[in-house]
């Protein structure tokens, strides 16, 4: 089983190209990925959970 890509919620917000009052905007709303809170507070998002909401969007459009 390959290990688990988690990203940085910097490199998330660059890569779908939207601010971070957008995303926690969307993500009140139920419609951002799926966010892992770290014990040290930071956010990560698991890169398979990004993939999944990527392929959602685009059958969404």
């Amino acid at each position: 089983m390959p290990k688990p890509e988690y990203l940085r919620l910097p490199a998330v917000l660059e890569e779908i190209d939207m601010s971070r009052a957008a995303f926690y905007r969307m993500r009140a709303r139920g419609e951002a990925p799926k966010l892992i809170k770290l014990p040290n507070g930071q956010l990560r998002v698991n890169r398979t959970d990004l993939d999944a909401w990527w392929a959602a969007r685009e059958v969404a459009a």
